[in-house]
């Protein structure tokens, strides 16, 4: 399984930013995607994941902000971040779990400026 992240980039406070990720190889139908990140200094953390039939469970930093969605099809997840704040600066990494085996891309940087 491999998973190819993009998106990332640099953007002032209160902008917006799509990741996208797809994922290949040999896939589970049944799976979760989703998204984690790490800030300098502190260790990775759920942002969001969405399951095959599109269940969603989101970090409380991010809820009402960030919106996160798949493409079954394209074995392909997106992130829709809104109203970025500085703290949101981080390396996000893309994640598959297939019957709690975990993959992961390999990171796309998001820097928030104020």
């Amino acid at each position: 399984v491999q998973l190819q992240a993009s998106g990332g980039g640099l953007v002032q406070a209160g902008g917006s930013l799509r990741l996208s990720c797809a994922a290949s190889g040999s896939i589970f139908s049944i799976n979760v995607m989703g998204w984690y990140r790490q800030a300098p200094g502190k260790q990775r953390e759920l942002v969001a994941t969405i399951t095959t039939g599109g269940s969603t469970n989101y970090a409380d930093s991010v809820k009402g902000r960030f919106t996160i969605s798949r493409d079954n099809s394209k074995n392909t997840v997106y992130l829709q971040m809104n109203s970025l704040k500085p703290d949101d600066t981080a390396v996000y990494y893309c994640n598959l779990e297939i019957l709690r085996t975990h993959y992961w891309g390999q990171g796309t940087q998001v820097t928030v400026s104020s």
